[in-house]
């Protein structure tokens, strides 16, 4: 359910029209606008329709991202759809009047955490919204917030371009997994409505653009690292460029066909990150992820999908050597203790 970060009711009626008609109140003519995101192809896409609601509505408005953006699919995303960017670090969020999130919450990035938001939107569980002044509208059960985008356009009676609904078409099929993923009906018929609009070749390049030359070098890595329990499969690969080096690995691996559940793991900027996939029907990695590395950095997740971020000092105490294979054998530990109570969702 859309909340407050009081606790009340953000969105008394759901009826697309209501939900738009009370987001672009929050809006005046003199607003400079700050979107802030983690950039993947939901977030992406859920930017670039915030920003057509509020075109010719606001004097500004500048779409910030928190993370390098390195997955292939990701640049291709934003090259070919033109997509205006600019890293958070470089932009001063006081200069802006009204600062809004996308596809995240407070609680999902330290650098966050400090800003004071005037809208949430976002399909991850539920968390701290306490960050937020004004709307929050917060929708687990949603498979994408491009979804939801989806609604407050069609609300405000606007429809999207080629572009527009090329990047909310690829932001429902990446978050879903084609709708191999739990989502809803509600998913269905925003991606029913979008497709027809959707630039099909251009859908296809970003689609097929999943891994570069320099990548090879890493699943060779994996390939030659991973171990089989049963039909979970895990590998440590090391030191990384980039965490989305990791989920291109898990995202592989989910691909072998006795394999149910996957996590990959490597060390990036001091810390420790994990990335966990399932297909099995009675496990929830995101409930496994926050029992096995909860207590000692940020983790959870979907069902089907979660993540943990360890820093290292807290690698450390578990560990007298910080090495590949003691930080291998202490996920594993973790992962093996947090599974058996967990699987059910």
């Amino acid at each position: 359910m859309a909340k407050k970060a009081n606790g009340k009711t953000a969105a008394k009626s759901r009826r697309p029209a209501d939900l738009a008609k009370r987001l672009l109140g929050r809006f005046e003519a003199e607003d400079r606008v700050l979107i802030v995101i983690a950039a993947d192809p939901d977030a992406l896409a859920s930017a670039l329709a915030f920003k057509r609601l509020l075109w010719r509505r606001v004097a500004n408005l500048t779409i910030a991202h928190v993370n390098t953006i390195t997955r292939p699919d990701n640049l291709a995303m934003v090259r070919l759809l033109s997509i205006p960017l600019t890293p958070l670090d470089e932009v001063d969020p006081e200069a802006f009047s009204k600062k809004v999130m996308l596809d995240s919450q407070p609680h999902h990035h330290e650098s966050f955490a400090s800003l004071k938001l005037d809208v949430i939107i976002d399909h991850h569980p539920l968390g701290d919204a306490s960050g937020a002044a004004g709307l929050v509208d917060i929708r687990p059960r949603y498979g994408a917030t491009s979804s939801m985008m989806t609604e407050y356009l069609r609300g405000a009676r606007i429809k999207p371009s080629s572009r527009l609904a090329t990047a909310l078409t690829y932001g429902i099929k990446t978050d879903t997994a084609s709708f191999g993923r739990p989502s809803l009906l509600e998913d269905v018929q925003a991606f029913q409505y979008l497709f027809p609009k959707a630039n099909g070749s251009v859908l296809r390049k970003i689609e097929f653009s999943e891994m570069r030359l320099k990548d090879l070098a890493l699943l060779h890595l994996a390939l030659d690292r991973f171990v089989v329990r049963k039909h979970s499969m895990y590998v440590h690969l090391g030191n990384v460029s980039s965490p989305d080096n990791l989920v291109q690995i898990a995202d592989f691996f989910l691909r072998v066909d006795s394999v149910d559940t996957c996590a990959v793991s490597g060390v990036h900027q001091d810390k420790l990150v994990v990335i966990m996939r399932s297909a099995a029907y009675r496990t929830n990695v995101g409930t496994i992820a926050e029992a096995a590395f909860g207590d000692v950095g940020p983790a959870g997740g979907h069902k089907a999908m979660a993540r943990a971020e360890i820093p290292i000092a807290a690698v450390k105490k578990s560990c007298k050597e910080v090495t590949d294979e003691s930080m291998a054998r202490f996920v594993m530990r973790r992962l093996s203790k947090a599974a058996a109570p967990a699987k059910k969702s």
